[in-house]
C-alpha cells in the first residue's frame, strides 16, 4: 500500500467548522499544542493531534462550533490544562478524576466550541464502575 502523507492514519478524522480557519489554527495549535499539517488559504485546513490522529478544519457558519464536543486523550493532563489556560481558554471544568480511570478536564475555544481533554489513570473494565462492555470490545 502507498503511504499517503496527507491524511492521519486514523479511521475516523474529525471536520469542525469554524468562521476563519486561520484564526483557529493558530489558535487551537496555541492553546492545546495541536500541530498543523497542511493548509489550503483560509478554506481548510489538517492539524495533528497526538502521534497518530488528525482533525480536519474547514470555513463554516460561527453558529456551527457551539453546537459540538471534541474528547482528546493526552499524557498529563496537569501539563496541558496549564498551557490551554495560558493561551486563553476558558476552564469549564477543572481537572477531576472519574470513577472509571480517567482525569479530564473541560475547555471552551475562541470560537465556543467545548473541548474535553481526558488522561487514563487507571485501567479498568467497564463492568467495576457500572457499565457493561459492548461485543466489539470482549476479548
Amino acid at each position: 500500500m502507498r503511504s499517503n502523507r496527507s491524511m492521519p492514519v486514523d479511521v475516523l478524522i474529525p471536520v469542525l467548522g469554524y468562521p476563519d480557519v486561520s484564526e483557529a489554527v493558530e489558535w487551537l495549535t496555541a492553546a492545546f499544542g495541536f500541530r498543523l499539517r497542511w493548509q489550503i488559504a483560509d478554506h481548510r485546513a489538517q492539524l495533528a493531534v497526538g502521534p497518530t490522529a488528525g482533525l480536519a478544519i474547514v470555513q463554516s457558519d460561527p453558529s456551527a462550533s457551539a453546537q459540538d464536543e471534541m474528547m482528546v486523550r493526552v499524557d498529563d493532563i496537569d501539563a496541558h490544562i496549564l498551557i490551554s489556560r495560558a493561551n486563553g481558554a476558558e476552564i469549564t471544568q477543572e481537572p477531576t478524576n472519574h470513577k472509571y480511570g480517567e482525569r479530564q478536564y473541560v475547555a471552551r475555544d475562541h470560537a465556543g466550541r467545548t473541548w474535553c481533554f481526558s488522561e487514563s489513570i487507571e485501567d479498568l473494565t467497564p463492568e467495576s464502575w457500572g457499565a457493561s462492555e459492548g461485543p466489539g470490545l470482549q476479548s
